[in-house]
């Protein structure tokens, strides 16, 4: 409607994921500094006028600055959201209580995405020209609900600040915790397999009718909504998060050696293996989300969930932002040996994150010393 180029809108999301990459952790110290509960309520009011304010964009210099802006008080969200999450739930319900969360999300993007299809289906551009309205009718009612969220401590209750020596630096400053946050971007990427590689194999290197992606992605939506719960249970710790990593690596690795063989075969065999893949790495994707919810909860430092948060989200972004142009390339250009090769880097990411882990549960403990405590 505003008359962009696909190659501006690109270029326009690119620089947009650049920003946010590069102030996650600036933004994410927000939620410590004034709350996270009233961050991320004020973000979220924030969001609605932006989204109301995309009926202002005339051209590609408003564009990109609205998806600028936008992307980044949505990073700033993100951060405080997760952080009062963190916040508001003892140890023990954390990633039983985000997996809750992550279904209930799953629904809200099915009913999202229906009507998005409705006012694309509709004669003219109305419904088309409502959307940004209703999205920001939404995000205020979203706002008004947060606010009236119980408080709580900025740091909580199981580490007392009082107790606490001075910190040895903010989450930058926790390798450990970066290169887990990057092996889980790793391990993430098969949303990538999921969402890219998987459709476009199928419509360009199988017999399987196109029409199999509306079931692809209607069963990973179903599943998601369904199992994500019973996926997260029984992770508490380190130790049960990362065998929750293992176990999501092992579905992913299993997708990539079904759908590399579906190259060969025919009719229903095709279709029957190009489902198992999506449900394999619709696998993958359950145990991972468990597995990372773990391991953030265990390794962030009480008092700064909101650095850490922005943290996580810098590390897992770029452990995963080359993997579109790769996965695809590997994939659609080497064949089997590209799908290996996409496997390899999963099993390398899965053997990688635990040390990684460990190094930053020993610099939390290093840093959380008592006052007076021999070093």
């Amino acid at each position: 409607m505003v008359g962009l180029s696909a190659a501006q809108v690109g270029l326009g999301l690119t620089v947009a994921g650049v920003v946010q990459l590069a102030l996650a952790v600036p933004l994410g110290k927000l939620a410590d500094r004034f709350g996270a509960r009233r961050t991320w309520a004020a973000t979220s009011l924030l969001q609605a006028l932006l989204f109301a304010a995309w009926m202002l964009v005339g051209g590609f210099v408003t564009f990109l600055l609205a998806l600028v802006v936008l992307d980044s008080v949505e990073s700033a969200s993100r951060s405080a959201r997760n952080a009062y999450r963190l916040d508001v739930f003892p140890r023990e319900q954390r990633v039983h209580s985000q997996a809750w969360f992550r279904a209930a999300r799953n629904v809200g993007y099915t009913l999202g995405a229906l009507l998005a299809g409705l006012a694309l289906a509709a004669p003219g551009t109305t419904f088309v020209e409502a959307l940004p309205v209703a999205c920001a009718a939404v995000l205020l009612a979203n706002a008004f609900w947060v606010i009236r969220l119980p408080a709580t401590a900025t740091a909580h209750h199981e580490q007392p600040l009082a107790e606490l020596s001075t910190h040895r630096g903010g989450a930058l400053r926790n390798r450990g915790f970066l290169a887990m946050a990057f092996c889980d971007g790793v391990l993430g990427t098969h949303q990538v397999l999921l969402n890219t590689v998987i459709p476009l194999w199928l419509v360009e290197e199988t017999d399987a009718p196109r029409v199999l992606l509306a079931w692809l992605f209607g069963t990973n939506t179903v599943l998601a909504v369904l199992l994500q719960v019973r996926a997260s249970r029984g992770v508490v710790d380190v130790a049960t998060s990362l065998r929750a990593q293992r176990r999501g690596a092992a579905l992913f690795v299993l997708s990539c050696l079904i759908v590399l063989v579906t190259h060969s075969t025919l009719g229903w065999v095709t279709i029957a293996l190009v489902w198992v893949g999506h449900v394999t790495v619709t696998g993958a994707e359950l145990f991972n989300s468990a597995g990372a919810w773990g391991l953030v909860s265990e390794l962030s430092d009480a008092r700064l969930r909101g650095e850490y948060q922005g943290a996580y989200s810098l590390g897992m972004g770029l452990g995963g932002v080359w993997a579109p142009a790769a996965y695809t390339f590997l994939a659609m250009h080497w064949g089997t040996p590209g799908w290996l090769l996409i496997a390899l880097l999963v099993v390398l990411a899965a053997v990688a994150i635990s040390p990684a882990a460990r190094a930053a549960e020993r610099y939390l403990a290093g840093s959380q010393r008592p006052v007076g405590a021999a070093s």
